[in-house]
C-alpha cells in the first residue's frame, strides 16, 4: 500500500491514496492553517471509524443480517505533552436494519476491535480504546 502527501501552502497537503483518491489536510489557525481540510489526526480517527464500520457492516451482511445504516461515533483524549498520542478513544455504533439480531451485533463489533480492524488494533497499541453499540430496528 502506498500513500502521497504533498504540500499545497501554508501548512495545507493534499494526500492521495494509491486508489486515487485525495483528501485535504490542514492545521488549526493557530498552528498557521487556514482550516481548509481536516487535521491529520482527526484522520486517523475517520480512518479508525471507517475500518471498523466497515468490518461491522460486512460481518453482519455475510450473516445475513439486513444493516439500512451503520455509524460510529468516536470520541478521543490526546495526551498532554508531546508526541500527543491518543490516550483514550470511544467508539459508539448505532447499527440500523430491519429484524437485527442485537447479540450478533455484539459479535461484529467484538470481532471487528479483537481480530479485524487493523486501525483499531493498531491504535490500542498506544491507547485505550472501548466500544459500545446500540440497535435501531427500522
Amino acid at each position: 500500500m502506498k500513500a502521497r502527501v504533498k504540500l499545497i501552502e501554508g501548512v495545507s497537503f493534499v494526500g492521495q491514496s494509491e486508489s486515487g483518491h485525495s483528501v485535504v489536510m490542514d492545521g488549526a489557525p493557530e498552528s498557521g492553517g487556514k482550516n481548509l481540510g481536516v487535521r491529520p489526526m482527526e484522520m486517523l480517527l475517520l480512518g479508525l471509524g471507517g475500518c471498523s464500520a466497515f468490518d461491522i457492516v460486512h460481518i453482519l451482511r455475510k450473516g445475513r443480517q439486513q444493516v439500512t445504516d451503520c455509524v460510529a461515533d468516536i470520541d478521543a483524549e490526546r495526551a498532554d505533552a508531546d508526541p500527543k498520542v491518543f490516550t483514550k478513544i470511544h467508539v459508539h455504533f448505532t447499527v440500523t436494519g430491519k429484524g437485527l439480531d442485537p447479540k450478533r451485533v455484539e459479535q461484529a463489533v467484538h470481532l471487528s476491535a479483537d481480530k479485524y480492524c487493523s486501525a483499531s488494533i493498531m491504535l490500542g497499541k498506544s491507547a485505550e480504546i472501548t466500544h459500545d453499540f446500540e440497535v435501531v430496528v427500522g
